[in-house]
């Protein structure tokens, strides 16, 4: 058994960090942090917990070794932090966004400061089993990617991938309240949140560099945020190269992702969930990916107009589901173990 620890335990993320990791056959949960909360019970704050666990929350001054550590600690805080962090354990997953760049000048365009540990930066592996699967077997350090870079990379990976299409992308990103997290402020007050369809980051998302890095592409992302409270699904609009067409784009897709345990191509011409929807997916380790092809013949030249689909759950696929996944690679256990969960319907 892999004894581990959950630092930031208190919010949306480290609650389904503690849920996923109390079902897994082979991990001991240590401890779960929280500064704010040290001393009570963890079920207080994760009531769906309750029976699980007698867990309490431990002030993260005062941890123990372990063999993992789960971080689910605050952006540009992470990096500050992270000296303490490994010298804790020997495996480090990150859920934090202060990892996942590879260059630093980058990070200081999309995240506002300077990087403090930006020699770490290439000692951590961009944790997306379907593109790094190999490196992450040997991986001590691991960046978990965010939930809408996830989505639009496995939407954009398999053109890309294949050469099928042109390097400008744009991206429309859609996510339920908890991307927000439990300590989000005024904004996402029921009064405030209920009905709207809020338009949060009309140009240049966060998450638009993760994809740039990933894919090799250039992409411009917008997000709006949606009334509901878990899932993302995002449009990606492109053109195939000259000459591509529906059946190139459909073999793309079941080639990347045949053999993949939780992404499922879901492009169909008719029915009520025909193309990724996020609904369906709520608890599930899952994303859904799809694509439609403009049928209208394309300007000389050019080629067609295609748009293609993702859904997840922000918190499990796009969190701590994807986090525990990279876990199962890099300790050589089934890639499901812990993520059988297969997502509600209706709900």
């Amino acid at each position: 058994m892999a004894r581990v620890t959950i630092v930031g335990g208190s919010g949306y993320i480290g609650g389904e960090l503690v849920r996923l990791l109390l079902g897994h056959p082979e991990v001991e949960v240590a401890a779960v942090t929280s500064t704010r909360l040290a001393g009570r019970r963890v079920d207080g704050a994760h009531p769906n917990l309750r029976g699980l666990t007698d867990l309490t929350f431990t002030d993260p001054e005062k941890l123990d070794e372990c063999d993992a550590l789960f971080l689910a600690t605050p952006h540009k805080e992470t990096m500050g932090r992270m000296a303490g962090f490994l010298k804790l354990a020997p495996r480090v997953f990150d859920l934090s966004a202060d990892f996942r760049l590879r260059d630093p000048a980058l990070y200081r365009r999309y995240y506002g400061l300077a990087h403090e540990a930006a020699d770490l930066l290439p000692e951590f592996v961009y944790g997306l089993p379907e593109l790094h699967r190999d490196e992450l077997r040997t991986a001590d350090r691991v960046a978990v990617p965010g939930c809408m870079a996830t989505a639009a990379i496995l939407a954009l990976h398999p053109l890309s991938a294949a050469g099928l299409v042109e390097p400008e992308v744009t991206i429309d990103a859609r996510t339920g309240s908890s991307g927000s997290g439990a300590s989000a402020g005024s904004e996402n007050l029921h009064a405030e949140r209920s009905g709207a369809m809020r338009v949060f980051a009309p140009t240049r998302h966060r998450h638009e560099a993760e994809i740039g890095q990933e894919t090799g592409l250039s992409a411009r992302m917008s997000a709006t945020g949606v009334e509901a409270v878990r899932g993302v699904q995002v449009m990606c609009r492109a053109r195939l190269v000259p000459g591509a067409d529906e059946r190139a784009v459909r073999s793309a897709f079941r080639a990347a992702y045949a053999e993949e345990p939780f992404v499922r191509v879901v492009a169909q011409k008719r029915g009520l969930y025909r193309l990724p929807e996020p609904k369906i997916l709520s608890g599930s380790n899952f994303c859904d990916v799809g694509f439609a092809v403009d049928d209208d013949e394309p300007a000389e030249g050019q080629g067609r107009a295609v748009v293609l689909v993702a859904a997840l759950d922000n918190l499990v696929k796009g969190g701590a589901g994807n986090a525990v996944q990279c876990m199962n690679i890099r300790y050589g256990w089934p890639e499901r173990a812990g993520l059988t969960f297969a997502g509600l319907h209706p709900n």
